[in-house]
Protein backbone atom coordinates (compact mmCIF):
# COMPACT_ATOMS: atom_id res chain seq x y z
CA UNK A 1 0.00 0.00 0.00
CA UNK A 2 1.52 3.24 -1.40
CA UNK A 3 -0.05 5.41 1.44
CA UNK A 4 1.83 2.85 4.35
CA UNK A 5 5.30 3.38 2.60
CA UNK A 6 4.87 7.32 2.43
CA UNK A 7 4.01 7.32 6.03
CA UNK A 8 6.95 5.21 7.04
CA UNK A 9 9.31 7.94 4.96
CA UNK A 10 7.92 10.49 6.80
CA UNK A 11 8.58 8.54 10.40
CA UNK A 12 12.20 8.20 9.48
CA UNK A 13 12.23 11.72 8.23
CA UNK A 14 10.40 12.86 11.68
CA UNK A 15 13.20 10.61 13.95
CA UNK A 16 15.69 13.54 12.55
CA UNK A 17 13.65 16.15 14.11
CA UNK A 18 13.32 17.27 17.73
CA UNK A 19 9.62 16.55 18.62
CA UNK A 20 7.26 17.14 21.37
CA UNK A 21 3.58 16.49 22.09
CA UNK A 22 0.48 15.19 19.66
CA UNK A 23 2.04 14.62 15.75
CA UNK A 24 0.21 13.52 13.37
CA UNK A 25 1.81 12.13 9.82
CA UNK A 26 -1.22 11.16 6.83
CA UNK A 27 -0.87 9.97 3.38
CA UNK A 28 -3.49 9.98 0.87
CA UNK A 29 -4.89 6.54 0.10
CA UNK A 30 -7.42 4.41 -2.13
CA UNK A 31 -9.46 2.05 0.17
CA UNK A 32 -13.06 0.81 -1.44
CA UNK A 33 -14.30 -0.49 2.05
CA UNK A 34 -13.72 1.11 5.34
CA UNK A 35 -14.89 -2.06 6.83
CA UNK A 36 -12.89 -4.59 4.77
CA UNK A 37 -10.21 -2.63 5.35
CA UNK A 38 -10.52 -2.75 9.06
CA UNK A 39 -11.80 -6.64 9.34
CA UNK A 40 -8.68 -7.43 7.67
CA UNK A 41 -6.00 -5.90 10.18
CA UNK A 42 -4.32 -7.74 12.73
CA UNK A 43 -4.23 -4.64 15.29
CA UNK A 44 -7.01 -4.01 18.03
CA UNK A 45 -8.65 -2.47 19.32
CA UNK A 46 -10.35 -2.22 15.92
CA UNK A 47 -13.23 0.81 15.54
CA UNK A 48 -15.42 1.78 13.16
CA UNK A 49 -17.78 4.93 12.96
CA UNK A 50 -19.71 6.41 10.32
CA UNK A 51 -22.26 9.29 10.12
CA UNK A 52 -25.77 9.55 9.59
CA UNK A 53 -24.89 12.23 7.05
CA UNK A 54 -22.56 9.69 4.92
CA UNK A 55 -20.27 12.23 4.59
CA UNK A 56 -17.68 11.20 7.26
CA UNK A 57 -16.15 7.73 7.93
CA UNK A 58 -13.50 6.57 10.56
CA UNK A 59 -11.86 3.24 10.83
CA UNK A 60 -9.12 3.45 13.33
CA UNK A 61 -6.68 0.75 15.03
CA UNK A 62 -4.70 0.44 18.34
CA UNK A 63 -4.27 2.46 21.51
CA UNK A 64 -1.86 5.40 22.16
CA UNK A 65 -3.98 6.06 24.98
CA UNK A 66 -6.70 4.64 26.72
CA UNK A 67 -9.72 6.36 29.37
CA UNK A 68 -11.67 3.52 31.04
CA UNK A 69 -12.91 6.27 33.74
CA UNK A 70 -15.84 8.45 32.34
CA UNK A 71 -14.66 11.22 34.94
CA UNK A 72 -11.55 11.21 32.76
CA UNK A 73 -13.22 12.16 29.61
CA UNK A 74 -12.96 16.11 31.31
CA UNK A 75 -9.45 16.18 30.66
CA UNK A 76 -10.29 15.66 27.19
CA UNK A 77 -11.56 19.65 26.50
CA UNK A 78 -9.74 22.50 27.20
CA UNK A 79 -6.35 21.43 25.48
CA UNK A 80 -4.30 24.28 22.97
CA UNK A 81 -4.04 23.18 19.57
CA UNK A 82 -1.28 20.96 19.26
CA UNK A 83 1.63 21.40 16.79
CA UNK A 84 -0.15 18.37 14.48
CA UNK A 85 -2.11 21.39 13.25
CA UNK A 86 -5.08 19.11 14.18
CA UNK A 87 -6.54 18.18 17.45
CA UNK A 88 -6.37 14.51 18.54
CA UNK A 89 -9.69 12.54 18.25
CA UNK A 90 -10.56 9.83 21.05
CA UNK A 91 -13.19 7.20 20.18
CA UNK A 92 -15.15 5.18 22.24
CA UNK A 93 -18.38 4.89 24.41
CA UNK A 94 -20.64 4.92 27.36
CA UNK A 95 -22.47 2.31 28.45
CA UNK A 96 -26.06 2.13 29.18
CA UNK A 97 -25.89 2.28 33.24
CA UNK A 98 -22.34 3.50 33.57
CA UNK A 99 -22.51 4.05 36.86
CA UNK A 100 -23.42 0.09 37.42
CA UNK A 101 -20.55 -2.28 37.49
CA UNK A 102 -20.14 -4.32 33.91
CA UNK A 103 -20.29 -8.33 34.20
CA UNK A 104 -19.96 -11.09 32.12
CA UNK A 105 -20.21 -10.77 28.20
CA UNK A 106 -19.68 -6.51 28.53
CA UNK A 107 -15.75 -6.96 30.19
CA UNK A 108 -14.31 -5.90 26.53
CA UNK A 109 -16.30 -2.73 27.10
CA UNK A 110 -16.53 -1.49 30.57
CA UNK A 111 -18.66 1.41 32.04
CA UNK A 112 -16.60 3.68 29.39
CA UNK A 113 -13.81 3.47 27.33
CA UNK A 114 -12.25 5.83 24.68
CA UNK A 115 -9.17 5.18 22.81
CA UNK A 116 -6.89 7.71 21.20
CA UNK A 117 -5.91 5.35 18.04
CA UNK A 118 -2.35 4.72 16.56
CA UNK A 119 -3.64 4.16 12.89
CA UNK A 120 -6.68 6.48 11.69
CA UNK A 121 -8.03 5.90 7.37
CA UNK A 122 -10.79 8.88 7.72
CA UNK A 123 -12.79 9.25 4.76
CA UNK A 124 -14.39 13.08 4.48
CA UNK A 125 -16.33 14.01 1.47
CA UNK A 126 -14.37 12.60 -1.59
CA UNK A 127 -10.78 12.67 0.42
CA UNK A 128 -9.38 9.70 1.97
CA UNK A 129 -6.79 9.77 4.43
CA UNK A 130 -4.04 7.00 5.96
CA UNK A 131 -2.91 8.58 9.38
CA UNK A 132 -0.39 7.41 11.98
CA UNK A 133 -0.56 9.00 15.80
CA UNK A 134 2.43 9.57 17.82
CA UNK A 135 2.43 11.05 21.36
CA UNK A 136 6.06 12.59 22.47
CA UNK A 137 6.52 13.33 26.08
CA UNK A 138 9.46 12.77 28.07
CA UNK A 139 12.11 10.51 27.39
CA UNK A 140 9.77 8.42 24.81
CA UNK A 141 10.99 9.07 21.41
CA UNK A 142 12.67 6.28 20.37
CA UNK A 143 9.95 3.88 22.02
CA UNK A 144 7.19 5.92 20.35
CA UNK A 145 8.87 5.87 17.15
CA UNK A 146 9.61 2.08 17.48
CA UNK A 147 5.71 1.50 18.46
CA UNK A 148 4.34 3.36 15.15
CA UNK A 149 6.54 2.19 12.53
CA UNK A 150 5.62 -1.57 14.11
CA UNK A 151 2.05 -0.73 13.52
CA UNK A 152 2.33 0.50 9.72
CA UNK A 153 4.61 -2.39 8.66
CA UNK A 154 1.62 -4.51 9.82
CA UNK A 155 -1.55 -3.22 7.90
CA UNK A 156 -2.67 -5.74 5.36
CA UNK A 157 -4.64 -4.69 2.15
CA UNK A 158 -8.76 -4.69 2.95
CA UNK A 159 -10.67 -8.28 2.47
CA UNK A 160 -13.78 -8.33 0.36
CA UNK A 161 -16.82 -8.78 2.50
CA UNK A 162 -19.19 -11.38 1.75
CA UNK A 163 -22.36 -11.36 2.61
CA UNK A 164 -23.54 -14.70 4.63
CA UNK A 165 -25.51 -15.71 7.14
CA UNK A 166 -24.73 -19.15 8.98
CA UNK A 167 -27.58 -21.36 9.82
CA UNK A 168 -29.64 -20.44 13.08
CA UNK A 169 -29.90 -22.92 15.26
CA UNK A 170 -31.36 -21.31 18.23
CA UNK A 171 -33.07 -18.25 19.44
CA UNK A 172 -33.85 -17.26 23.60
CA UNK A 173 -35.36 -13.89 24.38
CA UNK A 174 -34.71 -12.68 27.79
CA UNK A 175 -37.35 -11.72 28.86
CA UNK A 176 -39.59 -14.54 27.17
CA UNK A 177 -43.26 -13.31 26.12
CA UNK A 178 -44.66 -14.20 29.53
CA UNK A 179 -42.45 -12.06 31.55
CA UNK A 180 -42.58 -9.55 29.35
CA UNK A 181 -46.27 -9.15 29.95
CA UNK A 182 -45.82 -9.98 33.34
CA UNK A 183 -43.93 -6.36 33.52
CA UNK A 184 -45.96 -4.36 31.50
CA UNK A 185 -48.70 -5.34 33.70
CA UNK A 186 -46.87 -4.26 36.80
CA UNK A 187 -45.67 -0.89 35.34
CA UNK A 188 -48.98 -0.05 33.50
CA UNK A 189 -50.77 0.12 37.02
CA UNK A 190 -52.58 3.81 37.50
CA UNK A 191 -50.15 4.03 40.53
CA UNK A 192 -47.48 3.13 39.01
CA UNK A 193 -47.31 5.67 36.26
CA UNK A 194 -48.16 8.32 38.64
CA UNK A 195 -44.42 7.85 40.02
CA UNK A 196 -42.62 7.05 36.46
CA UNK A 197 -44.62 8.09 33.53
CA UNK A 198 -42.33 6.66 31.11
CA UNK A 199 -40.02 3.64 31.29
CA UNK A 200 -37.98 2.00 28.16
CA UNK A 201 -37.73 -1.82 28.88
CA UNK A 202 -35.09 -4.02 26.80
CA UNK A 203 -35.56 -7.22 25.31
CA UNK A 204 -32.00 -9.53 24.21
CA UNK A 205 -32.52 -12.15 21.39
CA UNK A 206 -29.30 -14.52 21.46
CA UNK A 207 -29.16 -16.43 18.21
CA UNK A 208 -27.09 -19.16 18.16
CA UNK A 209 -25.40 -20.24 14.85
CA UNK A 210 -23.75 -23.67 13.46
CA UNK A 211 -20.95 -22.21 12.91
CA UNK A 212 -18.79 -18.23 13.60
CA UNK A 213 -20.34 -15.24 12.48
CA UNK A 214 -18.54 -12.62 11.24
CA UNK A 215 -19.47 -9.38 12.92
CA UNK A 216 -17.85 -7.20 10.39
CA UNK A 217 -19.66 -8.26 7.08
CA UNK A 218 -22.91 -8.57 9.33
CA UNK A 219 -22.36 -4.73 9.86
CA UNK A 220 -21.92 -3.87 6.02
CA UNK A 221 -24.85 -5.94 5.33
CA UNK A 222 -26.37 -3.22 7.97
CA UNK A 223 -25.39 -0.53 6.35
CA UNK A 224 -26.47 -1.05 3.00
CA UNK A 225 -29.60 -2.25 4.04
CA UNK A 226 -30.26 1.30 6.32
CA UNK A 227 -28.12 3.62 4.38
CA UNK A 228 -29.75 6.74 7.07
CA UNK A 229 -28.29 5.73 10.27
CA UNK A 230 -25.03 6.06 11.98
CA UNK A 231 -23.08 2.63 11.28
CA UNK A 232 -20.31 2.09 14.73
CA UNK A 233 -18.14 -1.14 15.35
CA UNK A 234 -16.02 -1.71 17.91
CA UNK A 235 -13.63 -4.59 18.51
CA UNK A 236 -11.15 -4.42 21.75
CA UNK A 237 -10.16 -7.72 21.03
CA UNK A 238 -10.81 -11.22 19.05
CA UNK A 239 -13.33 -12.50 21.61
CA UNK A 240 -16.32 -9.96 21.01
CA UNK A 241 -17.24 -7.10 18.98
CA UNK A 242 -20.53 -5.18 19.20
CA UNK A 243 -22.00 -3.10 16.15
CA UNK A 244 -24.84 -0.83 15.52
CA UNK A 245 -27.02 0.85 13.04
CA UNK A 246 -28.56 3.26 14.56
CA UNK A 247 -31.20 6.22 13.73
CA UNK A 248 -30.52 8.20 17.00
CA UNK A 249 -28.23 11.13 17.23
CA UNK A 250 -27.16 11.96 20.92
CA UNK A 251 -25.79 15.08 19.79
CA UNK A 252 -23.58 16.72 17.42
CA UNK A 253 -20.93 19.44 18.30
CA UNK A 254 -18.76 21.46 16.15
CA UNK A 255 -16.93 24.08 18.13
CA UNK A 256 -20.20 26.07 20.53
CA UNK A 257 -22.99 24.86 18.16
CA UNK A 258 -24.62 21.72 19.44
CA UNK A 259 -27.36 19.58 17.17
CA UNK A 260 -29.45 16.93 19.15
CA UNK A 261 -32.67 15.54 18.52
CA UNK A 262 -35.61 13.57 20.24
CA UNK A 263 -36.45 10.37 18.80
CA UNK A 264 -39.17 8.34 19.99
CA UNK A 265 -42.44 6.73 18.65
CA UNK A 266 -42.80 4.46 16.05
CA UNK A 267 -44.40 2.79 13.45
CA UNK A 268 -43.70 0.04 10.98
CA UNK A 269 -43.16 0.57 7.26
CA UNK A 270 -44.62 -1.48 4.61
CA UNK A 271 -43.09 -0.81 1.44
CA UNK A 272 -46.27 0.61 -0.29
CA UNK A 273 -45.71 4.69 -0.33
CA UNK A 274 -49.42 5.35 -0.01
CA UNK A 275 -49.96 2.89 2.94
CA UNK A 276 -46.67 4.20 4.75
CA UNK A 277 -47.64 7.86 4.08
CA UNK A 278 -51.34 7.04 6.29
CA UNK A 279 -49.25 5.02 9.15
CA UNK A 280 -47.33 8.12 9.24
CA UNK A 281 -49.96 10.81 9.60
CA UNK A 282 -51.43 8.16 12.28
CA UNK A 283 -48.20 8.35 14.09
CA UNK A 284 -48.03 12.23 13.82
CA UNK A 285 -51.86 11.91 15.22
CA UNK A 286 -50.90 9.16 17.47
CA UNK A 287 -51.69 10.41 21.65
CA UNK A 288 -49.48 8.17 23.26
CA UNK A 289 -46.92 8.14 20.31
CA UNK A 290 -46.56 11.87 20.64
CA UNK A 291 -46.61 11.88 24.43
CA UNK A 292 -43.56 9.46 24.03
CA UNK A 293 -41.92 12.12 21.85
CA UNK A 294 -42.61 14.81 24.23
CA UNK A 295 -41.06 13.05 27.45
CA UNK A 296 -37.35 13.12 24.96
CA UNK A 297 -37.28 16.60 23.65
CA UNK A 298 -38.93 18.36 27.07
CA UNK A 299 -35.76 16.21 29.13
CA UNK A 300 -33.08 17.44 26.82
CA UNK A 301 -34.04 21.09 26.72
CA UNK A 302 -34.35 20.54 30.53
CA UNK A 303 -30.72 19.10 31.02
CA UNK A 304 -29.36 21.66 28.33
CA UNK A 305 -30.44 24.53 31.03
CA UNK A 306 -27.56 25.85 32.48
CA UNK A 307 -25.14 24.60 29.94
CA UNK A 308 -26.74 26.42 26.78
CA UNK A 309 -27.16 29.74 26.03
CA UNK A 310 -29.89 29.35 23.40
CA UNK A 311 -32.08 26.09 22.52
CA UNK A 312 -34.86 25.76 20.06
CA UNK A 313 -36.59 22.46 19.28
CA UNK A 314 -38.73 21.81 15.96
CA UNK A 315 -42.14 20.85 14.81
CA UNK A 316 -42.18 16.85 14.74
CA UNK A 317 -41.73 14.94 11.38
CA UNK A 318 -41.29 11.84 10.12
CA UNK A 319 -37.85 10.18 9.84
CA UNK A 320 -38.43 6.85 7.45
CA UNK A 321 -36.08 3.88 7.71
CA UNK A 322 -36.56 0.75 5.24
CA UNK A 323 -38.68 -1.22 8.08
CA UNK A 324 -39.98 1.75 10.52
CA UNK A 325 -40.17 5.41 11.25
CA UNK A 326 -39.89 7.34 13.47
CA UNK A 327 -41.05 10.62 15.01
CA UNK A 328 -38.12 12.99 15.05
CA UNK A 329 -37.84 16.77 16.62
CA UNK A 330 -34.09 18.16 15.85
CA UNK A 331 -32.45 20.46 19.01
CA UNK A 332 -30.51 23.35 18.10
CA UNK A 333 -28.23 25.12 21.37
CA UNK A 334 -25.34 27.66 21.71
CA UNK A 335 -23.34 26.20 24.30
CA UNK A 336 -22.28 28.34 27.04
CA UNK A 337 -18.07 28.65 26.86
CA UNK A 338 -17.42 26.64 29.57
CA UNK A 339 -19.53 23.50 28.57
CA UNK A 340 -17.34 20.22 28.18
CA UNK A 341 -18.56 16.91 26.50
CA UNK A 342 -18.35 15.34 29.88
CA UNK A 343 -21.33 17.82 31.33
CA UNK A 344 -22.91 17.11 27.79
CA UNK A 345 -22.27 13.67 28.18
CA UNK A 346 -23.67 13.21 32.04
CA UNK A 347 -27.05 15.62 31.36
CA UNK A 348 -27.86 14.47 28.40
CA UNK A 349 -27.00 10.64 28.60
CA UNK A 350 -29.50 8.51 28.65
CA UNK A 351 -32.44 10.44 27.38
CA UNK A 352 -36.00 9.33 28.09
CA UNK A 353 -35.84 8.05 24.67
CA UNK A 354 -33.82 4.82 25.73
CA UNK A 355 -34.44 5.11 29.79
CA UNK A 356 -37.56 6.44 30.72
CA UNK A 357 -39.04 9.65 33.31
CA UNK A 358 -38.05 11.06 35.65
CA UNK A 359 -34.65 9.51 34.74
CA UNK A 360 -33.75 8.09 38.62
CA UNK A 361 -36.72 6.19 38.80
CA UNK A 362 -36.74 4.64 35.74
CA UNK A 363 -33.13 3.28 35.74
CA UNK A 364 -34.12 1.86 39.50
CA UNK A 365 -36.92 -0.10 37.56
CA UNK A 366 -35.31 -0.74 34.94
CA UNK A 367 -32.66 -2.59 37.24
CA UNK A 368 -35.03 -4.46 39.21
CA UNK A 369 -37.00 -6.06 36.39
CA UNK A 370 -34.06 -6.24 33.56
CA UNK A 371 -32.38 -10.10 34.07
CA UNK A 372 -29.90 -8.99 31.14
CA UNK A 373 -27.50 -6.23 31.51
CA UNK A 374 -27.50 -3.70 28.46
CA UNK A 375 -23.83 -2.76 28.43
CA UNK A 376 -23.11 -0.40 25.65
CA UNK A 377 -26.52 -0.93 23.86
CA UNK A 378 -28.42 2.37 24.32
CA UNK A 379 -25.43 3.81 25.34
CA UNK A 380 -23.53 6.87 24.07
CA UNK A 381 -20.77 5.84 21.47
CA UNK A 382 -18.82 8.35 19.28
CA UNK A 383 -15.44 10.25 19.23
CA UNK A 384 -14.67 13.67 21.32
CA UNK A 385 -12.07 16.06 20.37
CA UNK A 386 -11.76 20.07 21.18
CA UNK A 387 -13.63 21.07 18.10
CA UNK A 388 -15.86 18.37 17.20
CA UNK A 389 -17.32 15.68 19.13
CA UNK A 390 -20.24 13.33 17.82
CA UNK A 391 -22.38 10.65 19.21
CA UNK A 392 -24.78 8.52 18.81
CA UNK A 393 -27.49 6.43 21.15
CA UNK A 394 -25.83 2.55 20.51
CA UNK A 395 -29.90 1.30 19.61
CA UNK A 396 -30.28 -1.59 16.81
CA UNK A 397 -27.20 -3.11 18.32
CA UNK A 398 -25.78 -6.44 18.60
CA UNK A 399 -22.98 -7.94 20.86
CA UNK A 400 -20.93 -10.70 19.06
CA UNK A 401 -19.00 -13.67 20.41
CA UNK A 402 -18.13 -16.46 18.14
CA UNK A 403 -21.04 -18.43 17.04
CA UNK A 404 -23.31 -16.35 18.93
CA UNK A 405 -25.14 -12.83 18.61
CA UNK A 406 -27.19 -11.14 21.25
CA UNK A 407 -29.54 -8.72 19.35
CA UNK A 408 -31.23 -5.78 21.55
CA UNK A 409 -34.51 -3.73 21.27
CA UNK A 410 -36.92 -1.88 23.57
CA UNK A 411 -39.95 -0.58 23.82
CA UNK A 412 -41.45 2.84 25.54
CA UNK A 413 -43.76 2.35 28.07
CA UNK A 414 -46.43 4.37 29.45
CA UNK A 415 -50.01 6.05 29.39
CA UNK A 416 -51.55 3.85 26.59
CA UNK A 417 -49.35 1.43 25.92
CA UNK A 418 -50.43 -2.50 25.07
CA UNK A 419 -48.51 -5.52 25.95
CA UNK A 420 -49.03 -7.18 22.92
CA UNK A 421 -48.35 -4.18 20.88
CA UNK A 422 -45.07 -3.16 22.52
CA UNK A 423 -43.76 -7.07 21.84
CA UNK A 424 -44.72 -7.11 18.32
CA UNK A 425 -42.77 -3.28 18.12
CA UNK A 426 -39.64 -5.37 19.43
CA UNK A 427 -40.48 -7.82 16.76
CA UNK A 428 -40.47 -5.08 14.32
CA UNK A 429 -37.02 -3.68 15.49
CA UNK A 430 -35.57 -6.76 15.37
CA UNK A 431 -36.71 -7.63 12.15
CA UNK A 432 -35.48 -4.31 10.64
CA UNK A 433 -31.80 -5.83 11.47
CA UNK A 434 -32.26 -9.73 10.79
CA UNK A 435 -34.08 -8.36 7.42
CA UNK A 436 -30.70 -7.01 6.40
CA UNK A 437 -29.06 -10.72 5.42
CA UNK A 438 -31.99 -11.18 2.83
CA UNK A 439 -32.54 -7.73 1.70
Amino acid sequence: MLAQIRLLEQLNALAKTDQHGFVRLRAPVDVTSLIGWLKAQPLYPRIYWHARERDREFAVLGAIRELTDPAQLAELTGQQRPNAGSYPRYYGGLAFDYQQPVTGEWQDFGQCRFVLPRIELIRQGNQTELVCNLWFEGANAEQEMAAARTALQQLQPEKTLRKYLPTQRERQDTPDKPRWMQWLSQVLQPEALKTIPKVVLSRRSTLTFNEPLEPWSLLASWQCAAPACFHIGFQFSPDSCFIASSPERLYRRQDRQLLSEALAGSTPRTGDPEQDAELATLLLQDGKNRLENRFVHTDILTRLDGLAETAVVSDAHILPLQHIQHIKREIEASLRPDTTDWQLLKSIHPTPAVGGSPRRKALAQIRALEQHQRGWYAGACGFISEDVSEFTVAIRSGLWHDQQLHLYTGAGILTGSDADTEWQELDTKLGSMLGAWHD
